[in-house]
């Protein structure tokens, strides 16, 4: 499913980090684990590609989407990835259905507010999402804004989904709902998850594939299920 071999060195004033990521798996569901500044989620940003590695080889699905020899570098509106940010980061401006509609949006409009269309019905329905429909973000909870943005990452159909600690917003009892909700919905969907945490929680409960991130670097693999 994924091989990721990169190099980049990050600088903040005087301080500078350096990311060598390398791991390759196969495994339906992979969870890198390490605690905050491993390097985590500056590696899913450039799996993504939000952010570019110095160096190195990026493969998902059988694509390469990276690699600096070759100097392919494809733009993250085509690397067919739908990715959640740990803040969801939905749109304030937008109601439910047109921040779930900006997954399919080309250019630069935004949908309309009663935006409509089979995918968006179907996303509405299975995320339970559709008496908010209507609503702002911030009108909605925790557990409400983290169904939409599943919904904006998942209805283009991507081949892969990238979780940048997606339950770290939550408070701890939505947390194992969400968990639970999560998981039952990638068994059924079957899409590829590469999921980033620092909670064993996460871990245990998502990791087909656990690896464990520190100092920019994987230091610990476990085992492929």
């Amino acid at each position: 499913m994924i091989r990721v071999d990169i190099a980049a060195t990050l600088r903040a004033g005087a301080r500078e980090f350096r990311l060598n990521a390398r791991f390759a798996s196969q495994a339906k569901r992979v969870v890198i684990y390490g605690a905050s500044g491993a390097g985590k989620s500056q590696m899913l940003k450039a799996i993504a590609g939000l952010a570019r590695p110095d160096a190195g080889v990026i493969e998902l699905a059988g694509r390469v989407l990276f690699d600096s020899a070759r100097r392919i570098d494809v733009p993250a509106r085509r690397r067919n990835v739908g990715y959640l940010f740990q803040d969801y980061a939905l749109f304030p401006h937008l109601n439910v259905r047109q921040n779930i509609a900006f997954g399919l949006a080309r250019g630069v409009f935004n949908p309309p507010r009663q935006a409509d269309g089979a995918a968006l019905a179907y996303w509405l329905d299975a995320f339970e999402l559709g008496a908010c429909a209507h609503q702002m973000p911030d009108q909605l909870s925790g557990g409400q804004r983290q169904r939409v943005a599943l919904a904006r990452a998942l209805i283009a159909e991507p081949a892969a989904l990238l979780l940048d600690e997606p339950f770290a917003a939550l408070d701890p009892a939505l947390r194992v709902r969400m968990r639970a909700e999560l998981d039952a919905l990638q068994r059924r969907l079957d899409i590829p998850m590469l999921m980033i945490t620092h909670d064993p929680e996460d871990a245990a409960t998502f990791g087909g594939h656990v690896l464990t991130m520190a100092d920019g670097a994987i230091v610990e693999e476990g085992d492929e299920r």
